[in-house]
């Protein structure tokens, strides 16, 4: 028996919660469906203690290709499992990007998503507990707030970057990006608000919404070239089949959306016909175009016994939670990358390198055991120009996805990321910095270090940001996956609403992004925009 639906989502993620919500207040009858199981662990909820759920069922871990690129490595990219997806396992940062980053989808062929058309839409989301004005909103669903705790070591990187120079910055959503400052995120009263908690838990018991979870979607059902409906595979080894009346939307992220689509037969010809699956529709861009911010850390060794090592063991462990569930405060309210910043390092006026500080070193693979007392300081390529790209491994739907990050395979993303760490090495031998670090333990000690030490460092060391986009992108030429309002060409019926629809990656953290995107994606389909 197959059931119907009005409309389907593939992945309950920041995009697909935040669409199935404006869907089913419509009145429209929604299927979710989701890999993962549900977010009921207070290890999603508690900000600080997210790093606990990735490696668990509630995250992937897609492992790449060895890369050339980065020494010969195989590079994790870590994506959300559960309901919220990435929203319920990142660092909670709010930051929308720059308003160049839209004009500059307009200008490739996206109309309607410059940056005088989505700041609408990110304020009407928006309920800050501190910002007002244009650039903010107050009433909107999703709250964003200031951190509750602030680690001394990130206290101390604040202070530490404005001595070398750099001005102090209390808005990176505001006019100006450019400076150092703490994140505001998606937190109210201590606790982590994900798009599933925002956007879908409001809604248990309305009779329009269904979720399944623990369900791996195996395909979507294609009917004349239009997508009907998709089946998918729960735990008990069942295959099941939904149809919708009006449209399915796949929102399963830039990593599954595209495979979602290659099992389906839509995708390069070529490819397909490796993997022996029929071909419905040629789209050579499927998959293609992968983006992602990649960094590389910075290691300083403390002086004290200060950073967040040990800060989960025994009784340390038990005080923090007993005054994180007595007053929602204290370390375990920490989103723990609590500082950071963006920094024009070439003086053309727009930010390159963002920043992303942890009062704590949590990779120390080159240089002896993690259990040493530091922090991390980790430069990162805002708009790189690396591309890599995702293929299936075979047809089982189970199988794992082949890709390459192709992280510094472009000579440009190897010399900005070379220049942010030049700027981390300055700002951490500032005196605010001195008084609590001993020693730059990597890339190395010396002051005078020359650029291939540096380098070295940078290739045996890259790492992702978590911000995959673009490979389902949208545009107005003849090889985009989606149009401007998000329809897969030439495939009647069928959306996608997720970060694979980017055509260049935002300048910030993508979760903003995404919920947007899922909001606008909403408005398309109801005809309100």
């Amino acid at each position: 028996m197959t059931d119907t639906y009005d409309y389907i989502v593939a992945g309950a993620g920041s995009a697909g919660c935040t669409l199935a919500s404006r869907l089913v207040q419509a009145g429209k009858r929604v299927l979710v469906v989701e890999a993962g199981p549900a977010d009921n662990t207070r290890f999603i909820d508690m900000p600080a203690t997210f790093a606990k759920v990735i490696g668990t069922a509630r995250s992937w871990i897609y492992q790449s290709e060895p890369e050339p690129s980065v020494g010969g490595r195989s590079l994790p990219i870590p994506q959300g499992r559960t309901l919220g997806g990435g929203s319920s396992i990142n660092a909670m940062l709010y930051i929308r990007g720059q308003p160049e980053d839209y004009d500059g989808w307009r200008d490739l062929g996206c109309p309607g998503w410059s940056w005088d058309d989505v700041l609408p839409v990110y304020k009407r989301l928006e309920r800050n507990e501190r910002l007002a004005g244009k650039r903010h909103g107050t009433e909107g669903p999703l709250p964003v707030s200031d951190p509750r705790y602030r680690h001394p070591l990130s206290l101390a990187y604040v202070r530490a970057a404005q001595q070398a120079g750099y001005r102090f910055n209390d808005d990176f959503n505001g006019e100006r990006q450019e400076g150092v400052g703490f994140y505001q995120t998606t937190t109210a009263d201590g606790e982590r608000q994900s798009a599933a908690k925002v956007f879908l838990r409001p809604l248990a018991g309305n009779a329009n919404l269904t979720v399944v979870t623990d369900a791996l979607v195996t395909a979507l059902t294609l009917e004349n070239g239009a997508a009907t409906g998709l089946s998918y595979r729960t735990p008990d080894g069942y295959n099941h089949t939904a149809s919708a009346k009006d449209e399915v939307i796949l929102a399963a992220g830039t990593l599954a959306t595209p495979k979602l689509m290659m099992l389906s037969g839509l995708g390069p010809a070529a490819h397909l016909a490796e993997m022996d699956i029929p071909v419905i529709r040629d789209m050579p861009a499927v998959g293609q175009d992968l983006q992602d911010h990649v960094a590389a850390p910075l290691y300083a060794l403390t002086r004290k016994p200060v950073s967040l090592l040990g800060e989960d063991r025994g009784f340390k462990a038990m005080r923090h939670g007993i005054e994180y569930l007595m007053f929602r405060r204290g370390l375990l309210a920490s989103n723990v990358v609590e500082s950071g910043g963006f920094f024009d390092t070439d003086g053309d006026g727009r930010p390159d390198v963002q920043f992303h500080v942890l009062p704590v070193m949590i990779e120390n693979a080159e240089h002896g055991s993690v259990e040493r007392h530091g922090m991390e300081l980790n430069p990162c390529v805002l708009r790189p120009k690396s591309r890599g790209s995702v293929r299936l491994r075979s047809r089982k739907p189970g199988d794992p996805i082949r890709f390459t990050t192709g992280f510094l395979s472009h000579a440009d993303d190897l010399a900005l990321l070379l220049a942010g760490m030049k700027v981390a090495r300055a700002i951490v031998r500032q005196p605010a910095l001195r008084e609590v670090v001993s020693e730059e333990l990597a890339p190395g000690k010396a002051d005078n270090l020359g650029d291939e030490a540096i380098i070295d460092h940078i290739i045996r060391h890259a790492k992702t940001v978590y911000h995959p986009c673009g490979t389902c992108r949208m545009g107005t030429d003849q090889q985009a996956v989606v149009d401007p309002r998000l329809r897969v060409r030439g495939v009647p019926r069928l959306r996608i609403a997720d970060a694979s629809i980017m055509p260049r990656l935002t300048s910030g953290n993508t979760n903003a992004p995404a919920i947007m995107i899922g909001d606008r994606c909403a408005d398309f389909i109801l005809g309100a925009s």
